[in-house]
């Protein structure tokens, strides 16, 4: 039952959005946008959200997060936690359906997670895991099980100079894998530190048709503009076949539904149909005995729990604009556009006729991405091959309630894994295909780069 309290503030963020006129700019996500700017901006479901899909939200949201424990319990539907895993829940990460922060230097990881593999790709075009250690790093365990190990990080300050002389700092991340359960990775090892994204308004995102996106593509840059997307092209487990991604740092999930599923499996040790094996690998479970260990009841999670907690991640709605109107904000808009940020951090998208949930359908929305892949040059290089996206390679990150994470989440790191401490840093760690982008921005004026920031805080 929804209190009174909490039916008078969706049904106010539903009588703001349908006053709003098609073509405001505040309106982020169309008819779903909430207009909240409270803390709990990136937790309102969908605005025109209806009765049904909210019962569903609700379960979904219970599920995502409340902690989940091992099996066997007394509370059945919530237990099944990995015997090696990085969190409890998916919440512990995403804090309030926001964007995770990478540990200060020397403390421990939680919200950053180290990916791992060696050369090659599997016959799904995957990349293939280190033999002791899998895909990813998991660095808690039950008791009595050993953590696979530790990430470390520590950073190093660089120093710069903008086009007008005035000096700014980059912080550059170094990592180390320590307290190694099963000895050491593998020699050619490859490491992918990624930091837990914010995680509203993906179901907008989803329903945006392929061949728009395929729309946008520009491969061999045969527009001469030096900005050449493409989509990633992944494994379907449920299709069984490549299809395009869109999910993830590095577009590696095609699907809200795999990426959950690979976020449970991966994150949580936690099975489900699309991923019924545990994240540990047969060698780790030989080394620390495993077998000797209780065995839950496969999957952990079923597929109508994962269908909810799918559901919830569609039906998060974005935050609508703050500040359209104020002079400074819309110089920076044009100077976003201008120096050609917007080629990539698209500003504008329609999602399509088709999506399960009719909320999503046919709406105007404004995401501030492509979705597709591009090359950001050494500086934000990880060396680490995802399906079709090479080391170069990352997935344009929606910009949509950037304004509000220091709010949400108490912190302003930006970029795959966090090393950047505010949107100046960010924009100034952009290379390859941004690195005229960066460069415009860097000699920019003082009052240039302080309307290009008031734009971005106003998304």
């Amino acid at each position: 039952m929804i209190s009174a309290g909490r039916w008078i503030l969706y049904s106010w963020a539903w009588f703001a959005t349908i006053l709003q006129l098609p073509g405001d700019d505040r309106l982020s996500g169309g008819e779903t946008t909430v207009f909240v700017t409270s803390d709990k901006a990136f937790a309102r479901p969908l605005a025109n959200i209806g009765r049904l899909t909210r019962r569903q939200h609700a379960v979904g949201n219970s599920f995502f997060n409340q902690n989940w424990v091992a099996a066997p319990a007394s509370t059945t539907a919530r237990d099944g936690l990995g015997y090696l895993f990085n969190a409890r829940s998916c919440s512990a990460c995403h804090v309030r359906d926001g964007r995770g922060a990478p540990p200060a230097s020397g403390e421990e990881a939680l919200g950053l997670i180290m990916r791992l593999s060696v050369p090659g790709r599997l016959a799904t075009g995957g990349p293939v895991p280190d033999p002791a250690y899998g895909l990813q790093l998991s660095e808690r365990a039950l008791p009595g099980v050993k953590p696979e190990g530790h990430v470390r990080v520590t950073y190093h300050e660089e120093q710069g100079k903008y086009g007008d002389g005035s000096s700014f700092s980059l912080r550059r991340p170094t990592y180390e894998v320590v307290d190694l359960a099963a000895g050491p990775l593998h020699p050619d090892i490859r490491f992918s530190p990624r930091v837990a994204p914010a995680v509203h308004g993906l179901g907008l995102l989803a329903a945006v048709e392929e061949e728009e996106l395929r729309r946008r593509e520009d491969p061999d840059d045969l527009d001469g503009d030096g900005i050449s997307g493409r989509m990633n092209q992944v494994w379907d487990y449920e299709a069984e076949k490549v299809v395009a991604g869109r999910f993830g740092w590095k577009a590696n999930q095609p699907s809200l539904r795999q990426q959950a599923a690979g976020a449970f499996v991966g994150d949580l040790g936690i099975t489900s149909p699309l991923f019924p094996e545990e994240n540990h690998t047969a060698v780790y479970a030989k080394l620390h005995g495993f077998e000797n260990l209780p065995v839950s009841e496969q999957p952990e999670l079923d597929g109508k729990i994962l269908q909810r907690v799918t559901a919830y991640l569609e039906t998060l709605a974005p935050p609508a604009r703050r500040r359209v109107d104020d002079p400074g904000v819309r110089r920076g808009q044009k100077l976003f556009d201008r120096m050609k940020c917007s080629s990539c951090h698209t500003p504008e998208m329609r999602t399509g006729d088709f999506h399960q949930i009719s909320e999503l359908r046919n709406q105007i929305i404004r995401p501030y991405t492509d979705l597709l892949l591009h090359d950001m040059g050494e500086e934000l290089l990880d060396g680490r091959e995802d399906f079709a996206a090479s080391g170069r390679e990352w997935r344009t990150p929606p910009l949509w309630g950037i304004g509000l994470q220091k709010r949400v989440n108490g912190h302003t790191n930006f970029l795959h894994d966090g090393r950047a401490r505010n949107l100046a840093e960010a924009i100034l760690w952009h290379g390859g295909e941004a690195k005229k982008s960066r460069e415009a921005f860097r000699n920019s004026t003082p009052e240039e780069r302080s309307e290009i920031l008031s734009f971005l805080e106003s998304l």
